[in-house]
């Protein structure tokens, strides 16, 4: 057996603090920030922009395309490489855009955005305010490794949101023709992507049923009924967690993003700053040890409910669990999303679709007014019904049955009166 050098090749000697001891620590890794470029044509100097159709970095005035840098390799997928959760692999990952950007800094709500050189913005998508400030965009956050490059090209994007604002009875009728469409910005947001695998522990009380028979002295005949009978059980489940998504974005609404999913990771690419080329991109906000902290709590409740289909019965009490993480993996990556927010009544609405799949999600004010005549013209006919049966009641006549009707249309009209009440409050939260 080879004795074990020393030091060891990855070790570095430093100063000592005191006289005559040798103090050695691992080498420090030098983290490497690309020089910045620019997206100018080549041919007429203007501004260039990654383009959809052709999956390249184009010129629109000149007709010049060059191929993104990443080239026309396939997908990545979900074969995109994944990273422990180690000190050396966040200190070997590379930091900043690789491209000259500009950083909008919102003073309202405090998001940053980076803007392409070209692009002139004074208004913040996440808030509709136009204080607004640009800077410098920083290089010192991790870059990220991978994206889903934009699918859907921005026209389309307006005319299903055209089309999505105006659905919707109890919304006002002039959503649809305003111009909140012509502020849809494309945006690459930024997620982590994570994997793991949960071996959980569970105990609880659980309960078996079981008929038996029993005299009725009343009835004097011989029935049956269902008892109940408890009794300790424990068990154990192994979950496996594949691309867990969770958004670096504490800027957009997570009710909506989750609306858009999914995203379809098997046409993940290597990360190149063309793709940024024209389009704007948000940094996290959303550090990877948070984005962790919320990614296990989700993946918690999945092994809890892997671990309530592990149980052989319905009723469960006093449950209880423990889970073990192992082979936990990370990704950095950027999906594509279309976006915006806009006032109405000095209330604020984002609204947003999926660069992917085209799918739009988002907040629309609500015409209370319509959705208060609708819950009265649904629970007037069972009160009047209602109310007619009970003079009838009171003067001796068939009252009952009139009370019992106007009681039936009462609950209906209930019942719908509340699910057009949740949908309203629904179309305005996020």
């Amino acid at each position: 057996m080879q004795p074990t050098p020393f030091p060891p090749p990855d070790y570095e000697q430093v100063a000592s603090a005191v006289e005559g001891i040798t103090v050695w620590q691992p080498r420090r890794v030098v983290t490497t920030i690309d020089a910045p470029k620019t997206f100018t044509c080549p041919q007429c100097g203007a501004a260039t922009r990654f383009d959809i159709a052709t999956g390249g970095v184009a010129c629109e005035y000149c007709g010049y395309v060059k191929p993104a840098a990443s080239g026309k390799a396939a997908p990545l997928g979900r074969r995109a490489e994944e990273f422990e959760f180690t000190l050396e692999t966040l200190s070997q990952a590379e930091q900043g855009w690789g491209v000259a950007r500009r950083e909008l800094n919102c003073e309202n709500c405090g998001a940053s955005l980076t803007l392409p050189e070209s692009v002139i913005t004074v208004t913040c998508p996440f808030c509709a305010s136009n204080k607004v400030n640009v800077r410098t965009a920083s290089a010192e956050q991790l870059r990220p490794r991978f994206l889903v490059p934009f699918k859907i090209q921005p026209e389309e994007i307006r005319q299903r949101a055209i089309a999505w604002l105006g659905k919707g009875w109890f919304h006002p009728a002039e959503l649809a023709s305003s111009a909140v469409v012509e502020r849809l910005n494309g945006v690459y947001l930024p997620f982590w992507t994570f994997d793991a695998a949960i071996t959980a522990v569970w105990k609880a009380l659980v309960g078996h049923e079981r008929r038996v028979r029993y005299y009725d002295s009343g009835s004097k005949s011989w029935r049956t009924r269902t008892v109940i009978d408890w009794r300790w059980e424990d068990g154990q489940v192994t979950v496996k967690i594949d691309d867990l998504v969770v958004s670096g974005s504490s800027r957009s609404s997570r009710i909506i993003l989750d609306r858009l999913q999914p995203f379809n990771l098997n046409q993940l690419v290597a990360y190149a700053p063309d793709y940024l080329a024209g389009w704007q991109a948000q940094a996290y906000d959303v550090t990877l040890p948070q984005a962790w902290e919320q990614g296990k709590t989700a993946m918690r409740e999945r092994a809890k409910k892997a671990c309530y289909d592990n149980i052989r019965s319905s009723h469960v009490r006093n449950f209880s669990m423990t889970a073990d993480f192992g082979e936990e993996v990370w990704r950095y990556i950027l999906l594509p999303v279309y976006l915006t927010a806009y006032r109405f009544e000095n209330k604020v609405y984002q609204v947003m679709a999926n660069g992917q799949t085209a799918f739009v999600a988002g907040q629309k004010p609500v015409a209370w007014w319509k959705v208060w005549l609708a819950i009265a013209t649904l629970l007037l006919p069972g009160l009047g019904v209602g109310l007619i049966g009970l003079v009838l009641l009171l003067a001796g006549g068939l009252g009952i049955f009139v009370l019992g009707l106007g009681g039936l249309l009462l609950v209906g009209g209930g019942a719908l009166a509340v699910y057009i009440y949740r949908q309203a409050t629904a179309s305005e939260a996020a």
